[in-house]
């Protein structure tokens, strides 16, 4: 069975990413894309549905791991009676092939190591053929896909399974190395592991130097900045959800969806992180992935793509997949990519003006793209849609809908005013005058002073917490404050903040899920927002100190269960940890206008 979610770390090359337990097994990877069938998924079912252990042979006393300073290259310290085995993981920053490069080092005294290669195409469903390679490695091929296994030592290839057990002594090390490669070409030369490990520790520290953030948080902001970086699609720009898929909301539970995917609500927030940390080339990347995914007919605009920018997205079920602790369906694919949600309007027109506002260059092409895409919300904003949760119980009102709704013509309003830009700016005025006045009427209940999920309903909803965030709203608006404390007082549990009650809404699924790490980190910035700053910073350790022993976190928490749940690591949590890390270092830093600061900071 798979480990708890926390117990795995990250290793990646910028277009694929592994999982690597705290056990020394590799359960998940994906090759050559984040969104490539996996050739290890023990994750989702057990080691014969694909997996890489490279651990002690003996029983295992402790275990420590870190990243290298500043990098995504892991290191896994095993103590046994015998002696102290490290593991390095990485993968080295791509040349042709992808590759994955595993040392075993003895630090003290002997120890007996143990390799097991479990090799599966397309989720664990294919046997590949294995044969000995001409360099005394070994080669896996079933249909298009192919993997070169070079070892370090000599193995004993059991049909499909490599199993080896060595001996180390104190200062000996071995090094393995996985490529892929299509069926089809030449198998590609293999990379030196020591040499590939020192290259890509290199890398990483070179592109964490350019970070230009400093502040109370700085490892916690470096650790989920690399954790982006670990999650962009290096070819496009593109930046997925996550690296997994079916990793459950609740265990046991059928909500499991795959993240493989880019979202276009996660640009802005995405955009804001890394335009604040100095990174203007990949926040470049990512506007640019966004205006080639989102090109073509308003109506039909998606909100996600795939890495490449792809729309189809299928939704299938792997029913030879148990499913992570048996929380099936296993999905690949994503039905909502279908849905129709107004906040990916709001989203898109938020991340451009932010973009211009960050120094990155107009385009005109992508105005007339920006002007074409109002055009169709003029209308388009009155119709019902699924929200920013997807859910799959019908199409409502969604008062965060008509929020974004208004955030799009507001951003289109400032693109005129603040950019000279061209356009119908009159007719902007009057529509986003018109929406705030329908929102402010229709998705308030006055009797609990608080706005609403929906037009006409009683629940709520952790994404009107955006709503003072957006500057729909200035913080100090008593509507604002009272939406803020029924978010605490009716979404909150034991700390943190679920998106809404599953119990109470029809969402199409049975109810249960964890707390929503994004919402909780958005529930801080309202605090800080309306000058409850000491409440702030405690949910904000709160929610830290969830993160495991390498500063990863995944998309939520089960208090119950004190587990992380959903998939993992999670892009929109580090980016609300850094968001909101930023926000409290600004606060603490000018207390007398950290109102208007913050403010001028979350709602570009």
């Amino acid at each position: 069975m798979a480990l708890p979610i926390e117990d795995y770390a990250l290793i990646g090359d910028t277009q694929t990413a592994a999982l690597v337990g705290k056990d020394g097994s590799i359960d998940w990877l994906c090759l050559p894309r984040f969104d490539s069938p996996a050739c290890f998924a023990a994750l989702l079912g057990d080691p014969q549905h694909g997996r890489w252990l490279l651990a002690p042979a003996s029983e295992v006393k402790r275990t420590e791991r870190r990243y290298r300073e500043s990098t995504l290259v892991l290191e896994t310290d095993f103590h046994t009676d015998e002696g102290v085995l490290r593991v390095i993981d990485s993968m080295p920053i791509r040349d042709e092939a992808p590759d994955v490069v595993r040392i075993a080092r003895c630090l003290e005294g002997r120890v007996e190591v143990r390799l097991e290669l479990i090799l599966r195409f397309d989720f664990g469903r294919v046997v590949p053929w294995v044969r000995r390679a001409e360099d005394g490695g070994l080669i896996a091929i079933a249909g298009p896909d192919a993997v070169h296994f070079v070892p370090g030592r000599p193995t004993r290839g059991e049909d499909l399974t490599t199993v080896a057990e060595f001996t180390l002594d104190a200062g000996e090390e071995v090094g393995f190395v996985l490529t892929w490669y299509p069926s089809h070409e030449p198998v590609p030369d293999p990379v030196d592991a020591p040499a590939a490990t020192e290259d890509t520790t290199h890398w990483w520290r070179d592109w964490a130097a350019r970070s230009r953030l400093g502040g109370d948080h700085r490892d916690l902001v470096e650790r989920s900045l690399i954790t982006l970086k670990a999650l962009t699609y290096a070819p496009t720009g593109g930046i997925v959800a996550a690296p997994t898929t079916s990793l459950p909301e609740a265990i046991g539970g059928v909500r499991n969806w795959d993240y493989r995917f880019c979202w276009v609500r996660d640009a802005t927030l995405t955009l804001q992180s890394m335009l604040a940390a100095g990174y203007t080339e990949e926040a470049h990347a990512w506007r640019d992935w966004l205006l080639r995914a989102v090109a073509g007919s308003p109506s039909e605009m998606q909100i996600m793509y795939g890495p490449a920018g792809e729309r189809r997205l299928t939704e299938l079920e792997l029913e030879w997949l148990p499913g992570y602790e048996g929380s099936a369906p296993v999905r690949i694919g994503n039905a909502a990519s279908s849905q129709f949600q107004l906040d990916v309007y709001g989203e898109l027109m938020d991340a451009m003006l932010l973009c211009r506002d960050g120094g990155i260059a107009a385009d005109e092409a992508a105005w007339r793209l920006q002007v074409a895409l109002l055009d169709y919300l003029e209308t388009a904003w009155q119709e019902p849609d699924e929200g920013i949760w997807e859910v799959r119980g019908g199409r409502r009102p969604f008062v965060h809908s008509k929020v974004m709704a208004w955030v799009a013509f507001d951003r289109a309003v400032q693109m005129v005013e603040r950019h000279g830009q061209d356009g119908p700016v009159e007719r902007w005025r009057e529509l986003r005058t018109a929406i705030h006045r329908e929102v402010c009427e229709r998705g308030y209940d006055a009797e609990r002073a608080t706005f609403t999920q929906s037009y006409g309903s009683r629940g709520l909803d952790a994404a009107l917490l955006m709503l003072p965030i957006v500057g729909f709203l200035p913080p100090e608006d008593p509507r604002v404050i009272g939406t803020v404390e029924a978010v605490q007082r009716e979404l909150m549990r034991d700390g943190f903040v679920l998106r809404y009650d599953t119990s109470e809404a029809d969402d199409g699924l049975p109810p249960g899920e964890g707390a929503f790490l994004p919402c909780s980190f958005w529930l801080a910035d309202c605090l800080t927002l309306i000058g409850r700053h000491d409440e702030a910073r405690e949910l904000f350790d709160r929610l830290v100190g969830l993160a495991n022993d390498v500063g990863l976190l995944a998309e939520e928490y089960d208090p119950r269960l004190e587990r992380q749940v959903g998939n993992f690591p999670q892009a929109f949590s580090h980016v609300g940890l850094i968001n909101t890390a930023l926000n409290l270092d600004r606060a603490r830093r000018s207390p007398a206008r950290e109102r208007s600061e913050s403010e001028t900071e979350v709602t570009t």
